[in-house]
């Protein structure tokens, strides 16, 4: 018995790789921007709008990433008349040779320079400079590379 459970997991480990590949590909097809080199542990989720997004060269997203380029809550704004016009979309930008951390966001507008590090559960809405660490939510300055690297 335990050969066929082991069996169904390897099935459902290629089905979900081969699922994560081909949504990569129909976001990239949409507009995605994604260097070469982007390592995905596992598809995050790139909205509805995924040509609003940026992924610089070797870059590392881990699994259960997401991001959000637009904002929902326009929704309530619109139904009253002085913002029936309201719209509230951001570009979202990652540097190169960042890692992202399991379980980020990154909201509308959001960017993370090069060489970046954003850990694991944080919400990224806003910019990180260049050697930095971020963490948290919303996600602050940790420390910068250098630091990082010498703990």
């Amino acid at each position: 018995m335990i050969l066929f459970y082991r069996i169904v997991l390897k099935i459902h480990s290629i089905c979900k790789a081969l699922y994560d590949k081909a949504y990569i590909e129909i976001c990239k097809a949409k507009g995605l921007k994604a260097g070469p080199n982007v390592i995905f542990i596992e598809a995050p989720d790139f909205g509805s709008e995924p040509f609003l997004i940026e992924i610089g060269d070797r870059t590392k997203i881990t699994a259960g990433c997401r991001f959000i380029n637009h904002d929902g809550a326009m929704y309530t704004i619109r139904s009253m008349e002085k913002f029936a016009d309201a719209r509230n979309f951001g570009r979202i930008k990652l540097g190169e040779n960042c890692f992202v951390g399991n379980n980020c966001t990154f909201l509308p507008g959001s960017q993370m320079g090069n060489n970046c590090i954003l850990g694991a559960g944080s919400v990224l809405n806003s910019s990180m400079p260049d050697n930095s660490v971020y963490a948290g939510v919303p996600a602050k300055f940790i420390c910068t590379i250098d630091e990082y690297g010498n703990k």
